[in-house]
């Protein structure tokens, strides 16, 4: 069984001035421009992986997650993965949480061969709370970029994942961030139904 952690319930509803001062302490910037790699990596819903890596600390945010470790490795946690040959140095000599970044964006990246369900069966099981955040976060992000994708079988799998996967690991660390997915994946399955899609596949 993984690991319990102090839930997040309270979501606020604006920015006050301890966390903007916080937040204002948080140097990005040497983040963001190794996070510029990715300008280059198209995404399957349009766009690329550089703006789903901004929009996923966008998201921590807005759920009041202020934790520096959490939104630098917001800014970079695809680079591992998506980049073939990212020399990992770049982001333990960034700065000085260069090496807590790096544990975390590791924790979250899936391993060469690695099975989907096997990746994120692991981090139910193993992860740390952040990383299952940053995962929920992620998750976020990719599910509302499902809007602009055109193949009704990618949506209904991703659905299936995400509520099989996904509602468990936010149902543990931030309910606010589980009604959110519940409520992306219900829009999606609507959206399905309303284009005959299940009516289909019984055909097929």
């Amino acid at each position: 069984m993984g690991k319990k952690y102090d839930m997040a319930v309270e979501k606020p509803s604006q920015m006050d001035q301890d966390h903007m001062l916080k937040l204002k302490g948080i140097s990005l910037a040497p983040y963001m421009q190794l996070a510029t790699a990715l300008i280059g990596k198209a995404r399957f819903s349009g766009g690329n992986m550089f703006r789903h890596q901004m929009d996923t600390m966008g998201i921590l945010i807005d759920y009041g997650y202020i934790d520096k470790i959490l939104l630098k490795a917001a800014c970079i946690h695809d680079v591992v993965e998506d980049i073939p040959g990212f020399d990992q140095n770049l982001i333990l000599n960034a700065d000085e949480d260069g090496p807590e970044v790096l544990k975390l964006v590791l924790e979250v990246t899936k391993k060469v061969g690695q099975l989907k369900p096997d990746y994120l069966r692991n981090i139910i099981e193993n992860g740390s709370q952040n990383a299952k955040i940053l995962k929920c976060a992620d998750r976020i992000s990719n599910m509302i970029s499902l809007g602009f994708v055109t193949s009704d079988a990618f949506i209904e799998r991703y659905c299936d994942e995400t509520e099989f996967f996904i509602f468990p690991i936010a149902l543990e660390v931030d309910y606010n961030m589980y009604q959110e997915l519940i409520s992306l994946v219900c829009s999606r399955r609507t959206y399905l139904e309303a284009t005959g899609y299940f009516d289909r596949k019984k055909e097929d």
